[in-house]
């Protein structure tokens, strides 16, 4: 992927765009849309991070993962299919297959981009304007821009005491290249990552332990299901979302080399672990340290992120009086860290880079996070904390409980809790949080609930079918609703909502 124009050291360009991720891909389209004059930069493999490191290889393992358990669950319901056998290497293989066909797409798609619309390196700022692109295939460009969006995306992010470990050391963009499953792994970070990962390889047979500081556990913020979510994942492997890591070092023995570890066990005290590898799932950085952003009149927070509005993406110049002509999306910004945010960021970011100086806000939708878990983890709306800052007393939240839900029963899949947040006079749905079955579906019922401002009451005329597992956002909505002076009391056992509704 080279541009025709490589060979010239110097050209001018109405938008360059900085990163061919969705974000940039994104911007290029809705650039490209106002003028013709549209150049993409990118210096790394092509592929977007969630085809390529992310959300796709991360559920390819998760889907192996339900097989099996699916298979030691099964006497559950009187059924034996016999003690679970995993390959690991077919699972690996698997994954990889898959997750570079879906990698193929996105390559596909960048290839279609007309190659003088192209350059295949890496950018950086040599003022407001200029960017030096330094080719893949040798020698530099320089190009001056009339405006420009950076969407290069972010990067895995670990304590550096963490190197020692070499190649005992795993993180996202490399887990997926095990050529088959280990024995052993220890995880830092319970994040989305860390919990999807681990919960993954423990039913595949690794055995995990998963280490956290300060007590967060995957996009819970809430207490309550905080908690009943750490009890929970508990029962399959164990997590300490504040642990006290002594210390870590990478040990031969035995003929192989694997890191040792020493800890403060929640039950056992102080002990020593080995374990094949360390993931690091501590979180990722935005790749904007290597753009010369210094040479700008950007303004920069103290990430080193350029400030930006987050319904225009326009970065923030030092000189309050002018305006930015700079954009700046998906990953790099920092904000919100998803697909589908940074696919409304690129657009966004290149209609207003396309059609410069005119800068409207984009629609922005309402908040929703995923882990996929099992049970899932769900957010959406606002959080407990942001209702608590927006309404001070002037709230209610309901709950319910899916251990005694019907078709959770059923399923054998009765494990959870979701709770929803009100305003108090309005009778406004505020937000959700949910750990239990189902919640990527429940969460996109209740988002859209969200993003239409729709009163409780208005979601309880809403149609709920029996037996499914909605029936359970009903209840908590009613819970709700009465404790926010609106609905009536609570019936238990109502049985004009089915069995165990």
């Amino acid at each position: 992927m080279q541009s025709d124009n490589a060979a010239n050291t110097k050209q001018n360009v109405d938008v360059a765009i900085i990163g061919a991720g969705t974000a940039g891909l994104g911007a290029y389209r809705a650039a490209k849309a106002q003028t013709d004059n549209v150049i993409l930069i990118e210096g790394g493999p092509y592929g977007t991070t969630c085809a390529r490191v992310g959300c796709m290889p991360s559920k390819l393992l998760i889907a192996a993962a339900e097989a099996a358990h699916s298979i030691e669950k099964a006497p559950v319901f009187g059924v034996s299919a016999g003690p679970v056998k995993v390959d690991g290497r077919a699972v690996m293989q698997r994954v990889r297959s898959e997750r570079d066909r879906f990698t193929g797409f996105v390559v596909e798609s960048v290839e279609g981009i007309p190659a003088e619309d192209r350059l295949r390196g890496f950018a950086e700022f040599l003022d407001d304007h200029r960017l030096k692109v330094s080719l893949e295939s040798g020698g530099e460009i320089e190009l001056n821009a009339e405006r420009i969006v950076i969407a290069t995306g972010s990067r895995p992010v670990y304590p550096a005491s963490f190197q020692a470990l070499d190649d005992r050391l795993l993180i996202n963009d490399s887990v997926f290249e095990l050529e088959t499953l280990p024995e052993s792994v220890a995880i830092f970070g319970p994040g989305v990552i860390g919990l999807e990962l681990g919960q993954s390889l423990s039913r595949l047979g690794v055995n995990v332990r998963v280490f956290g500081i300060g007590g967060g556990l995957g996009a819970t913020r809430d207490p309550e299901i905080r908690e009943y979510a750490r009890q929970a994942f508990n029962e399959e492997f164990y997590l300490d979302p504040d642990a006290k890591v002594k210390g870590m070092e990478r040990v031969e023995g035995d003929g192989r080399t694997q890191v040792e570890i020493a800890y403060t066990h929640q039950e056992k005290g102080e002990v020593i672990e080995r374990f094949d590898y360390v993931l690091a799932a501590t979180g990722r950085k935005p790749n904007v340290d290597n753009l010369g952003l210094d040479k700008t009149s950007l303004m920069l927070d103290d990430r080193g992120v350029p400030v930006f509005d987050r319904y225009t993406l326009q970065t923030q110049l030092k000189d309050a009086g002018s305006s930015s002509h700079i954009f700046i999306a998906g990953d790099a910004n920092n904000d919100i860290p998803l697909l589908h945010e940074a696919a409304d960021e690129g657009r966004i970011a290149g209609q207003n880079a396309g059609g410069f100086p005119r800068v409207l806000a984009g629609r922005r939708r309402a908040p929703i996070a995923v882990v996929f878990t099992d049970p899932q983890i769900a957010a959406v709306g606002l959080t407990l904390d942001q209702v608590k800052e927006r309404c001070h007393t002037c709230y209610a939240t309901g709950k319910v409980s899916f251990e005694d839900q019907g078709r959770s029963r059923v399923m054998a899949k009765n494990k959870g809790m979701l709770k929803v947040y009100g305003e108090q006079g309005s009778g406004l749905f505020l937000g959700a949080e949910m750990f239990g079955p189902a919640a990527e579906h429940i969460a996109h019922l209740l988002s859209w609930a969200v993003q239409k401002r729709m009163t409780v009451s208005e979601m309880l005329d809403m149609p709920f079918y029996h037996p499914v597992i909605e029936e359970g956002v009903r209840t908590a909505l009613r819970d709700l609703n009465h404790n926010l002076h609106i609905g009536p009391d609570v019936i238990e056992r109502c049985l004009d909502c089915g069995p165990g509704a």
